[in-house]
């Protein structure tokens, strides 16, 4: 229950809080506030021991200011309290939260309250903190004579809004004394009036030690100073002078390691204030702690001093208990070590002007060499030589980026006698360091590798050579990378700003020299390339060559030329549905395919992409976007990047392809690898060559094969006619002498078979010039015959097949036509256009045969049917070839065959053949002959 006395209403409840508030906003006497809240407290509660005590930061102390108790022990109230780590005041402090304690007189956690409490008979007890914006400014203590106090809810928050308005009030007092403060800078301006009578570097810092000293009060003041080649700082100025013992830790340390205080280092650098405090610290916990160890304190203040965005040392205001900094401290610190930031440079002008002349001289020595040297590996080993020795560093190195490759080759390195080379090349670094590569404006500067984390993707090949810091810079900042410029050093050491700049002047100037090496590279490759190509090329052309050996040979140069691991082939003859797979023996089986394995051409994703590829260059292909299928034979685990490209032969620039593809070839390699233009050229070239060159070793081996064929079926057929004249010819003998005896015959039948004998003689003889002049090529006669013999004799021949199909035949003769020519050929290629339109015609259908004369001199015999004829036999025959000599052609068999041959037997004899198809779907066969000269042409 709460010891609150009884209300007579609780409107006078609020009334006294708004009073006491009231006063509280008002008021800015710190002793008339606390007597105002004491008084409250007594009136409102009814506890009979009040104290408040206000917390201070810097000794980490309740001070009393006021309170009441049962014996009106004010020396007991009026004390201070020390906090110690895990006492109850402490942990309210801390916490910023209400405790609660049964009996305080049995409480081992409240120190010199309990003993306050057996004097005064105090028991239950609440120890309220005083907060405002997450700052405790004091506690109040509420004790009670009875056992186990625990206030209501609406205790509590009366208590919580009284309490935090004193806490309001006392923020608002603070805040006003600091902004007073800070308008009136006495202290800066002492410090500034002692600067200015200072002549030297050193005493300027002892004056800042003095000052700062002075205006903090702490144990120690201290100024340490940088030593960039062995990261150390060093205690340059400090209020003790002389050298401490190792055990001494009351004195200040003479200086602090960098390789142990990574993040120390690093704020330090980035322009930031560390301080280290009671319960605070700006560091790490690991750090906090070997940082206090190496200069022996237990707060600290350390303000950087940064010129040019390069680190001389720090301001350290060291202190051997825990210790709460102040705003204006802290601001006090900064400001002195911005003014020391100032003077420091001038100390060292002089020395900085002849640097500065020395680094132009190198500047302009690399220059001159540039333009003047003609050998630019001589001129890089004189700008190594110089910066090497101006930088004191043991490694230079110039990179140039291989876009085909995606690493960085190494062009020239300088290293130490008793050291190995960096191997080449290096692969391209993270996405992350690439970026930052080429965006920073300025050389980057690595200190100690073993705890930066940039390039580590390079850092084992540095780290087993030795290198442990280095700079790096862009030859092309701000741009794509082109090149690097690296500087490496064995030891961990900071690079000045100085050090940057002329790293990143030197890596600008050498641009010129990575771009004359990118060119005469580049030259020479292109040199090297052209050579290989006209090499290729030669080799693809040898009319020696089987395909086998062309195929061969076009993937080895392929492979070569590409430096790729994996070039193959996948073919087949056109109307196949399988493709063979063509590939050498590959050494390394990360890039194997399985050769004896038939590609599906249909189905297989891979050759239908090369196939519908639409462009003359080849297609880019992803082995992850490849089906299992494909990669059932394309199986090389390390098979990443793809370049595959249709072996086609289309003459001439038309978008429609006459000839079909027989093949795809393919080059593979990892994933790093990039393709450059030249190289897709060269691969465009050959691919161009061996489709041409493999296209007509297959035409050639097909002609030779077809005529091979036709000397054998010609001679077979000869031999056959030969026989056949012989035997005839016997017979016929036989029969003339025969006929010679007359006496045994009546006259009937004598005059019969003198008429057969003359027959058969007339066609004995209308072969004899077959046989004697036409062994292995034709030859024609002049003679002439009448258009309605032709018709005739023609007619006669196919009346077996007219009757069977039931066709109906009508001829529309206009006039009496003469034709001259090769009788026997013009009989029968007739004789094949209407057997053809015979064949084709419908059961039933009927034949239309038209002769009249087409021009002065030409005779038009054309014959019109109603049959079916596909239109790619219509183009063919109109060509009299086929647009792919490889592919199947309705040419290649009867009845194209056969008309093929007809009308090149019609055009070599003066007239011509041709077939159409009619608007109304009807095939016409115009055969047009030339006219005997005695014919008279009739109107």
């Amino acid at each position: 229950m709460g010891q609150e006395k009884i209300p007579t209403s609780y409107e006078k409840q609020l009334v006294a809080l708004g009073r006491t508030l009231q006063i509280l906003r008002e008021e800015e006497n710190v002793e008339v506030l606390i007597e105002t809240t004491l008084q409250y407290l007594e009136a409102e509660f009814d506890y009979k021991l009040l104290w408040i005590g206000l917390y201070d930061r810097v000794e980490h102390k309740l001070k009393g200011i006021g309170g009441r108790s049962p014996n009106n022990e004010n020396p007991a109230l009026k004390q201070r309290f020390i906090l110690t780590p895990g006492d109850l005041l402490e942990q309210v402090v801390i916490q910023q939260r209400p405790v609660g304690v049964p009996d305080l007189r049995e409480e081992q956690r409240a120190g010199e309250w309990r003993k306050i409490a057996q004097k005064c008979n105090i028991q239950g007890t609440l120890i309220f903190p005083m907060r405002y914006k997450d700052r405790c400014f004091g506690i109040a203590v509420l004790g009670s004579t009875l056992w186990g106090v625990s206030p209501r809810a609406d205790e509590k928050a009366r208590l919580s809004i009284i309490l935090g308005g004193l806490a309001a009030a006392l923020y608002q007092i603070e805040t006003d004394w600091q902004r007073q403060q800070q308008k009136n800078p006495q202290s800066l301006y002492n410090l500034l009036a002692k600067l200015r009578g200072c002549r030297t570097l050193d005493a300027s810092l002892e004056a800042v030690v003095e000052q700062t000293h002075k205006f903090i009060s702490p144990n120690r003041t201290n100024i340490y100073w940088y030593y960039p080649e062995r990261r150390y700082f060093w205690r340059r100025v400090g209020n003790y002078q002389k050298t401490p013992s190792f055990g001494d830790f009351t004195q200040p340390a003479s200086g602090v390691m960098v390789s142990d205080l990574g993040s120390f280092y690093q704020a330090l650098l980035c322009d930031q204030l560390v301080a280290i405090g009671e319960a605070h610290s700006s560091l790490k916990a690991d750090v906090t702690l070997r940082l206090m160890q190496q200069i022996r304190a237990r707060s600290l203040l350390a303000a950087p001093i940064i010129f040019q965005n390069e680190l001389l040392g720090f301001l350290a205001v060291e202190g051997n208990d825990p210790r709460i900094w102040q705003e204006e401290e802290k601001n006090y610190v900064r400001a002195a070590a911005q003014l020391l930031s100032l003077i420091a440079p001038l100390s060292t002008m002089e020395t900085t002007i002849e640097q500065v002349k020395l680094d132009s001289a190198l500047s302009a020595g690399i220059t001159h060499a540039i333009y003047t040297d003609s050998e630019w590996k001589q001129t890089l080993q004189t700008a190594s030589e110089q910066l090497l020795g101006r930088l004191k560093a043991d490694r230079f190195l110039v990179l140039n980026y291989n876009q085909e490759n995606h690493q960085f080759d190494i062009i020239y390195q300088s290293h130490p006698p008793n050291r190995r080379p960096i191997n080449s090349p290096l692969a391209t670094p993270g996405e992350v360091d690439t970026k930052m590569l080429q965006d920073s404006p300025e050389a980057i500067a690595i200190e100690n590798w073993n705890e930066d984390l940039k390039l580590m993707a390079w850092r084992p090949a540095f780290f087993d050579l030795g290198a442990r810091s280095l700079l790096i810079c862009s030859t092309s900042p701000g741009h794509l990378l082109e090149g690097l410029v690296m500087v490496c050093c064995d030891t961990a050491r900071s690079w000045s700003y100085r050090e940057r700049e002329l790293v990143g002047l030197v890596s600008r100037q050498i641009s010129l020299i990575s771009h004359q090496w990118e060119l005469q590279d580049n030259s020479d490759k292109q040199r090297q390339l052209f050579s290989t190509l006209l090499s290729a090329v030669g080799n693809l052309q040898q009319s020696t060559f089987s395909a086998a050996q062309l195929e061969r040979t076009c993937l080895q140069q392929v492979a070569e030329i590409m430096s790729v691991p994996l070039a193959a082939l996948v073919t087949w003859w056109p109307g196949q549905t399988t493709g063979r797979i063509i590939a050498p023996t590959v050494r390394n089986a990360q890039f194997a395919v399985k050769n004896d394995l038939a590609v599906p051409v249909q189905t297989d994703a891979l050759v239908q992409w090369a196939l519908l590829q639409t462009t003359p260059e080849p297609l880019f292909v992803q082995a992850v976007d490849l089906p299992l299928e494909t990669r059932a034979w394309l199986c090389g685990p390390s098979i990443s990047q793809i370049l595959v490209m249709a072996l086609r032969t289309s003459p001439g620039d038309s978008t429609t392809e006459s000839h079909q593809p027989t093949g795809i070839l393919l080059v593979a390699d990892g994933p790093e690898r990039r393709w450059s233009p030249d190289t897709i050229k060269l691969m465009v070239v050959l691919v161009k060559q061996l489709a041409w060159s493999r296209r007509e070793i297959m035409l050639t081996a097909t002609l030779v094969e077809t005529k091979e064929n036709l000397e054998c079926l010609n001679w077979y057929k000869h031999r056959h006619l030969e026989d056949f004249y012989r035997n005839f010819y016997s017979g016929l003998k036989k029969l003339n002498e025969l006929a010679e005896h007359q006496g045994t015959f009546g006259n009937l039948q004598v005059m019969r078979l003198q008429q057969i004998l003359r027959q058969l003689n007339a066609n004995i003889q209308s072969m004899r010039p077959l046989i004697k002049r036409e062994q292995w090529e034709m030859s024609s006669s002049q003679e002439t015959i009448t258009a309605a013999t032709l018709l005739r004799r023609s007619l006669e021949r196919l009346e077996g097949i007219i009757q069977g199909r039931q066709l109906w035949t009508q001829v529309h003769s206009e006039g009496h036509l003469t034709i001259s020519g090769d009788l026997m050929k013009i009989e029968w290629v007739f004789y094949e256009v209407l057997l053809a339109a015979a064949r084709r015609s419908p059961q039933g259908g009927r034949i239309d045969i038209w002769c009249r004369q087409s021009h002065e001199n030409g005779a038009d015999l054309s014959v019109t049917d109603s049959g079916i004829i596909s239109p790619a036999l219509l183009a063919d025959l109109q060509a009299l070839r086929s647009a792919d000599l490889l592919a199947p052609s309705p040419l290649d068999e009867p009845p194209g065959l056969h008309l093929a041959i007809c009308r090149r037997i019609i055009l070599q004899l003066g007239g011509e053949l041709n077939f159409f198809q009619l608007e109304d779907g009807r095939i016409t066969s115009q055969l047009i002959l030339p006219l005997s000269s005695t014919q008279f042409t009739t109107s």
